[in-house]
């Protein structure tokens, strides 16, 4: 009963503290003001128990005298002013007074140069501030991500946060041990745990810093921005000798949202349709309405297929209806291929029809500039509950549907590989990949200006398919990041999810009125939050295509250690590099293992890991070098170099080793295997051997299977299979 009193009168002055916040920032947005001045952001610190230091408003010479006697010790003078929003490029500030001659002094100084600076400016009077002892500076706060929302950042640097850049995101609020995972995510980890006899800070003052920080903007959405910088952290705590904090003045308009059930829906009749119908569907070659048509009917599509053209009675051996309210029975897509003058006027009749998904091929929208018209065809969407895919698109592809709904190359290899793009032109590239692969898709989705689904609605679609293993997304944004987190949460623990995020280098383009602000740049938190999702991130386009094909082919890892057996002492080196470069851990190998394998190589090879059996050694050698590292359960991966020799040609080597991964996966043994091959063009069909056995394989590069191994390992951190996850 104790407990729960004590938890009411707690709750009670959380929400005293909340409503005191709350009177402040609507009296400071009432004054038309953007920025909290000093002393408020003290009031807002108290009220959420983030630590500053000792301080108190000096309105003259005297006061600041007096407040400098009663805090002791040292102090810091600062300029309180609404309009002087950087109080150091004024003049503002002046560090380590001490007595009062030295306090009335700086006082002076500090009002001269801020109406120097700024002659209009409105000056409160100055803020006498403790001297925070020293520590290691850090900065804590957060940002309005056009994105993500409220995000929360911690780094290394205090004034040369700029410069370091070594700093780490998440979504708010964070929960406690979120907060501490922060503070492992930097570069600098290491400084916050001690260096050369230096102590380590309160790791758990700190954490509290950056959840109260979190929590803050969270139960206020108009502060924009919080910057505690520098905080300063030491064994006995973590204060913040300065606070930041910045409103918005726009209005968000917030999203229409779907439920998970009401996602699932929509996208079952859209991936699984039994009914297609193709407005502007036309007899004449080279339209594409036409080219949509041939995909369906030649593609094979067993579903109804209904063409609609008002000027036609018969489209490529099929009932023509004058408009899609003609078409009998129930409908689960429309394809539009008609002009995009055209498209909101057929889009009611879609509405009207009951038609749950419409699939708009048709360009001339946002990406051109009108945005208007985007804008009619969302409210006539959303009036009517037609789910919008595009515009702008090139269509998609439902293989298992033998649905080939768009008027490009269709494609029938069906496979695990759920393939996204935002762009058509790497849509095209993706499909002459898996062309070139033969690599098996469940689908191929264009998604163009993405006026209403998304990459959230697939992922949460295809996290669902049994059809599904691997889900590659190529994007160069993202409506709604939280629904996208959300949604790669559910899906991770199941499946891997792969994205390639275009525009990774234009960070920070916007202006921003803190260090956070302008530290947290659109790339900056999109890879931070992604990893936290569980999403692996590709460099490239073809790195995420390789992932998605190599991926589901990989068993997943039960262990970290992995183990280089090679013909080549060269590759050996450099696939050692790779997995260094890709957060693997090469097995040190006991003694017992080392003489095992040592029993099978020449005199003149070399045991420990990489393992060198030496380029002149027969097919033997590798069999049995391959099968103890499938046999030992010390070994969790196996990394191969081969190198091409008359001895042990190519395709051997390729048919042993598929041979003996084979054998041990029957008796259930399942360990991630992946080979490099240095040899003449033989290796090229050894490769593809290698790969539609298990083997994930490729001739003239150490880096690559290494990279998709790594991937591999990264989902299954995420995924909760090894330790060390997200």
């Amino acid at each position: 009963m104790t407990g729960t009193v004590e938890n009411q009168e707690q709750e009670h002055d959380q929400q005293h503290e909340r409503e005191r916040v709350r009177a402040l920032l609507d009296r400071v947005r009432g004054e038309g003001r953007s920025a909290l001045t000093a002393p408020e952001g003290k009031v807002v610190a108290d009220a959420y128990g983030i630590t500053v230091p000792g301080e108190g408003l000096a309105r003259d010479v005297d006061e600041a005298v007096a407040l400098a006697d009663r805090l002791g010790g040292s102090v810091v003078l600062k300029i309180v002013s609404p309009d002087i929003l950087h109080k150091t490029d004024a003049g503002g500030v002046v560090v380590g007074v001490s007595g009062a001659k030295e306090v009335r002094a700086a006082f002076c100084t500090i009002v001269k140069n801020a109406r120097a600076y700024a002659a209009d400016a409105r000056i409160e009077g100055v803020q006498v501030q403790q001297l925070v002892p020293p520590g290691q500076e850090v900065i804590v706060g957060a940002v309005t991500d056009p994105t993500f929302g409220k995000v929360v950042a911690f780094g290394l640097g205090g004034v040369l946060v700029e410069v370091l850049k070594d700093i780490t995101f998440r979504l708010a609020p964070v929960t406690a041990d979120e907060a501490r995972s922060m503070l492992d995510s930097i570069g600098a980890a290491e400084i916050l745990k001690g260096v050369r006899g230096a102590p380590a800070v309160d790791r758990w003052a700190l954490a509290e810093q950056i959840r109260r920080v979190s929590r803050l903007v969270t139960d206020f959405p108009e502060i924009a921005e919080v910057d505690l910088n520098p905080v300063i952290a030491s064994p006995d705590g973590a204060v913040a000798a300065d606070i930041r904090i910045l409103l918005t003045t726009e209005e968000v308009k917030a999203r229409r949202r779907y439920s998970r059930e009401e996602i699932l829906v929509s996208m079952r009749r859209l991936m699984e349709p039994r009914s297609v119908a193709v407005i502007g569907a036309s007899n004449e070659p080279g339209k594409i309405g036409n080219s949509v048509m041939r995909n369906l009917i030649d593609g094979g599509f067993a579903g109804e297929i209904h063409p609609v053209n008002p000027k036609a009675d018969d489209i490529l051996g099929r009932k023509a209806y004058k408009s899609v309210t003609d078409v009998p029975g129930e409908v689960d897509v429309a394809v539009f291929a008609i002009p995009a003058k055209f498209v909101a006027s057929a889009l009611q009749e879609v509405g009207r029809k009951g038609i749950p998904n419409a699939v708009l091929i048709p360009s001339g929208f946002a990406e051109t500039g009108e945005q208007a018209l985007q804008d009619e065809i969302v409210a006539i969407g959303e009036q009517y509950g037609v789910r919008l895919l595009g515009p702008n698109i090139y269509g998609y592809y439902s293989t298992w549907q033998d649905l080939c709904a768009t008027f490009c190359t269709p494609y029938d290899v069906k496979g695990p590989v759920a393939l996204t793009s935002q762009s058509g032109g790497i849509g095209m590239a993706i499909l002459g990949f898996a062309r070139s692969t033969r690599t098996g898709v469940s689908a191929i989705v264009g998604l163009g200006n993405k006026s209403d689904i998304d990459e959230d609605d697939l992922l949460t679609w295809f996290g669902e398919d049994p059809r599904t293993a691997c889900i590659a997304m190529h994007l160069e944004d993202l409506k709604d990041g939280r629904a996208f987190v959300e949604a790669a949460r559910a899906t991770v623990p199941k499946k891997p999810v792969v994205v390639l995020k275009a525009g990774r280098t234009s960070a920070g383009a916007r202006a921003a009125g803190s260090h956070t602000g302008a530290l947290a740049g659109d790339d900056a938190v999109y890879d931070d939050i992604l990893r936290q999702a569980g999403v692996i991130r590709a460099p490239g386009l073809n790195d995420m295509l390789e992932y998605a094909r190599a991926l589901p082919v990989l068993p997943a890892p039960k262990g970290d250690n992995v183990v280089i057996i090679t013909g080549a002492g060269g590759s050996g080196v450099l696939l050692s590099d790779a997995i260094v470069d890709n957060g693997l851990s090469l097995m040190e190998i006991p003694p017992d293992l080392d003489t095992a394998f040592k029993a099978f190589i020449p005199p003149f090879g070399a045991a420990g890991n990489p393992i060198d059996i030496t380029g002149g050694e027969p097919p033997s050698t590798y069999e049995a070098t391959i099968r103890l590292g499938m046999e030992d359960p010390r070994i969790h991966a196996l990394v191969l170099g081969y190198w091409h020799t008359i001895v042990t040609p190519p395709m051997v080597f390729a048919e042993l080793t598929a041979r003996v991964v084979e054998e041990f996966r029957a008796r259930g043994i399942e360990k991630p295997v992946v080979a490099s091959l240095a040899g003449d063009t033989e290796v090229e069909e050894a490769c593809a051997y290698l790969f539609e056995r298990g083997v994930v394989a490729y001739p003239y590069t150490t880096e690559r299977p290494v990279a998709v191994l790594g991937a591999k390992y990264r989902w299954a951190r995420a995924a909760g299979l090894l330790g060390g996850g997200r």
